[in-house]
């Protein structure tokens, strides 16, 4: 028995409980035909597929630890996330689990080239969104060059007045009071208690700490502040001139207390011990001179003190070895020949049958009827606040669907070229490192002169005979050089790439 979850979302409060409806549905209908029992569903409604901070999402990552389930079914990989990056790493994380990410109308075979075509989608779809994004901020640029608020949260110190910001002078004197007061070294704390033993309160409550420390790293209180690539000069009157600004920014970020920035060991869960079979785990360290060190360790010699003598490897040069090697193997011309042109065939062949498309379509048709049919009730005199509300909930509903069709069919007319393909591959090649290893290394077996690299590859290898991650091998030696315990040698390192 093949279990599975459902994973639905839509991106803003313009969308409806509809579009989750027709998620579930589609999403339903291919775990029946496809043999899967689902046990569970996860939705975030109104949320950006940008984020990963979805609280059903990441309540999906957590619960997938406990392994009652295999699958996560979605409408499209646009559902799970539209970042590729944040794609990969909780993929990833499902995979160390046992889960699979299965999407519902994108027809991803379970091949080697399927593993490259689910990439491409994933970038494709992360194109379209930032396609669609350069559009809006354009519209929003020429907003914020009129002068005119563009809507969301106001700062604390300034009001509307016919849809342009002013000072609120009252509220301006506080920020420059904290401004000031933070500036001569004075706690945030004791500006705090100051401010309300003076009744000066913040939305009815004592300021907290968090709103203050929002409030000294703003530089939209200069005047003027960096949108992107654009500096914003127009929208927000001074209230705090620059140079105490930029002081105070300073002193903040000296002050600032927080978790040194989490560390990602790229080779985690795949490095084991040549001598003794363990695991080679995270480590850290700091040097005499206060510097930061990061290695990976042989957990049987760190934890289990079972006699191994594996000396510790560095994790920046260890990484740097694999990526260099995975690199090479997949810019091999074969190689890259192979995939792009299995690329331009998943284009043609989608092209061709765009199930979002076909789906979209279908749904816009059930909601004309549905209109026409409650429209000829009213023209009969049937009508009540129901039937008009019904009316309404349906015309939004096709304004969306109007909305989805034109993206799915530009999405079908403009096709990248192969010149176009091998950049977007090219690129993945050097931008990607999280995304190499995880789709192509399996395992990594380390000595101290040399290491075995498991590796799958898309090279040559027919659909039928491929039902695995390990499917081709290759097996090649090459020189490195690394450092000895005696800082003045270096020894010769073979790494090998071999099933």
């Amino acid at each position: 028995m093949k279990t599975a979850v459902i994973y639905a979302r839509y991106s803003s409060n313009a969308q409806t409980e509809q579009s989750i409806e027709g998620q579930l549905r589609v999403c339903n209908e291919y775990a029946k035909t496809n043999g899967y029992v689902i046990v569970d569903t996860y939705i975030d409604r109104a949320i950006t597929g940008t984020t990963d901070n979805r609280p059903a999402f990441l309540q999906m990552i957590a619960d997938s630890a406990k392994k009652q389930w295999e699958n996560v079914i979605v409408y499209k990989l646009d559902r799970f996330s539209r970042d590729k990056m944040q794609a990969t790493i909780h993929k990833y994380n499902l995979k160390q689990n046992g889960v699979k990410v299965i999407s519902a109308t994108e027809n991803i075979p379970e091949t080697p080239e399927g593993m490259i075509l689910e990439g491409l989608i994933e970038v494709l779809n992360q194109y379209f969104i930032a396609d669609l994004s350069q559009k809006v901020k354009r519209g929003m640029r020429e907003t914020r060059n009129k002068g005119h608020w563009q809507g969301g949260k106001l700062r604390y110190g300034y009001k509307l007045e016919d849809k342009k910001i002013v000072v609120d002078e009252e509220q301006a004197e506080v920020v420059r009071h904290i401004f000031r007061e933070y500036s001569r070294g004075i706690q945030i704390k004791t500006i705090i208690d100051d401010l309300t033993n003076r009744g000066i309160l913040y939305k009815g409550e004592p300021f907290k700490i968090k709103t203050v420390y929002s409030m000294l790293r703003n530089s939209k209180y200069t005047g003027m502040y960096v949108l992107g690539d654009e500096i914003v000069d127009k929208l927000y009157p001074q209230i705090i001139d620059e140079s105490t600004y930029e002081m105070v920014r300073k002193k903040v970020d000296a002050n600032k207390h927080g978790k040194h920035p989490k560390v990602q060991y790229l080779l985690r869960h795949k490095l084991i011990c040549g001598y003794c079979g363990e695991s080679l785990i995270a480590e850290s360290g700091t040097s005499k001179n206060g510097e930061k060190k990061y290695y990976y360790k042989c957990h049987g010699r760190k934890n289990l003190h079972n006699g191994c003598q594996k000396s510790i490897e560095r994790k920046d040069d260890l990484e740097k070895l694999v990526v260099n090697h995975i690199i090479k193997e997949l810019k091999s011309e074969n190689t890259v020949n192979i995939i792009v042109q299995k690329l331009i065939e998943y284009q043609e062949s989608f092209a061709d049958k765009n199930i979002v498309l076909i789906n979209l379509v279908k749904e816009q048709k059930t909601v004309k009827t549905a209109m026409e049919n409650i429209i000829s009730a009213i023209e009969l005199g049937i009508i009540n606040n129901a039937t008009k509300s019904r009316l309404d909930e349906l015309e939004k509903r096709k304004n969306e669907l109007e909305t989805q069709i034109l993206i799915e069919e530009s999405k079908t007319t403009i096709k990248l070229t192969e010149r176009q393909i091998r950049e977007f591959y090219e690129k993945a090649l050097e931008l990607e490192p999280i995304t190499l290893i995880n789709y192509f290394v399996k395992q990594i077996i380390v000595y101290d002169d040399e290491m075995d690299i498991t590796v799958c590859s898309p090279i040559e290898i027919s659909p039928d005979k491929c039902r695995g991650l390990l499917f081709y091998s290759k097996i090649f030696s090459v020189p490195i050089y690394k450092r000895n315990g005696n800082k003045n040698g270096q020894q010769n390192k073979i790494i090998k790439m071999s099933l």
